[in-house]
């Protein structure tokens, strides 16, 4: 090998690694575009999730007073308050029940699309 080709072979390394350093560095850019696209994307899937939901429980709860109002204006005694109070509590609490178990559902569901994100998506 001649002197020329000699500076030549070692001008051309630094291009080389300049360009497979470049390299890395997009793909590392895009990497964490997409990450924080996805989460973006989770949260706002959350968002209109969480809003559904509380439009839905206030339905229900709509649904319950009204049904509660019916049956007090039904009432003519003592005892039939009772039974009414025992009846809408009973509901009350199977409705609180029911919460309980859609909230754990949903935390499910929240933490699996996470892990998801973070399967689709190496931090590496």
């Amino acid at each position: 090998m001649s002197m020329p080709e000699l500076s030549e072979v070692v001008a051309a390394a630094p291009e080389q690694a300049t360009t497979v350093v470049e390299t890395q560095m997009v793909k590392a850019n895009q990497h964490a575009a997409n990450f924080v696209f996805g989460a973006q994307k989770l949260m706002l899937e959350e968002l209109v999730f969480a809003s559904n939901e509380i439009v839905e429980r206030a339905q229900t709860e709509m649904h319950l007073f009204s049904e509660f109002v019916s049956k007090m204006a039904s009432a003519h005694s003592v005892k039939d308050v009772r039974a009414m109070y025992e009846e809408c509590g009973k509901h009350q609490i199977e409705f609180v029940r029911r919460d309980c178990d859609r909230l754990a559902r949903n935390g499910e569901r929240l933490i699996e699309a996470a892990a998801n994100l973070f399967k689709s998506h190496p931090l590496n």
